[in-house]
């Protein structure tokens, strides 16, 4: 096990080096990003590590994909296109304590959990990258008002079809690659895993839904008097200090992707009881 945790450490950290090199990790969002991939690759495995690769590629591209056309609303987002260490223990935290009790205990159920987690976060920032350039404006999840593209709870078609691809991507891979590890160890095909994307698109969906209605209820949502916007910011971009219009004071975005990654993994671990049964 010592071992497995060192090549974590190394490949989480050239992972992590080449993020901050590329700007899409902040200087506290590498060592998040190193502590949640070493645990994760050392105690989950290979196949869980690529599955946290995969998410932060694809998560990472299209947070630079069409960049300017979202500078319009960036001040909108509680946090910038670089990822710190709070969004790395959001979207990965709770996918490394799924690491070590698979760790302790392999049970195909915790693996159907972190399906359910990385199929929520990819999910959810896929439909937060692609969904902000819908040219129809999104409506907020609860009441079907409409509002500005990035207001918290705001849906849009083309979010809804980017969170289904994002988690597919998920499930594909863990489908990929287990099969490719089964093959390589000479045990042959895995049955279970043909029904990995169901759990990670289910998941994946429920867990984005889940953070779309949080950030419509319950979530901080600040107004800057000054510049006239509402914004997931205690400091608008403007340097001024907002105020808090709805939602709790301390919900926010990390604990509401945390709490949605949770949902998506327990409607996993749900679906997969059933199928499996």
């Amino acid at each position: 096990m010592i071992e497995r945790l060192v090549w974590g450490l190394i490949l989480s950290g050239l992972v992590g080096g080449l993020g901050y090199w590329r700007r899409a990790l902040s200087a506290s969002g590498l060592v998040g990003a190193v502590l949640v991939g070493t645990v994760i690759f050392g105690l989950g495995g290979w196949v869980w590590g690529l599955l946290l690769i995969t998410f932060f590629v694809s998560s990472s591209w299209l947070s630079h994909y069409r960049q300017a056309a979202k500078e319009r609303i960036a001040d909108k987002f509680a946090k910038g296109s670089r990822r710190d260490l709070g969004q790395a223990l959001a979207n990965g935290g709770l996918g490394a304590a799924l690491a070590v009790a698979f760790a302790i205990d392999p049970h195909p159920l915790l693996l159907a959990a972190f399906l359910g987690v990385m199929g929520t976060v990819n999910a959810d920032t896929w439909a937060t990258e692609l969904g902000v350039l819908s040219r129809v404006p999104p409506r907020l999840i609860t009441t079907g008002q409409e509002v500005t593209a990035g207001a918290s709870g705001g849906v849009t078609w083309l979010g809804l079809w980017a969170s289904v691809a994002g988690a597919l991507l998920i499930g594909a891979m863990a489908t990929a690659l287990t099969q490719a590890a089964s093959l390589i160890r000479g045990s042959g095909w895995q049955v279970e895993a043909v029904a990995y994307p169901l759990l990670a698109v289910t998941g994946g969906l429920a867990g984005s839904l889940v953070d779309s209605l949080l950030g419509a209820t319950v979530q901080g949502i600040y107004y800057c008097d000054f510049c006239e916007k509402q914004t997931e910011r205690r400091v608008h971009g403007c340097g001024r200090r907002t105020r808090l219009v709805r939602g709790r004071e301390w919900l926010n975005n990390d604990v509401v992707n945390l709490a949605a990654s949770a949902a998506g993994g327990l409607t996993a671990v749900v679906l997969a009881w059933l199928v499996w049964r």
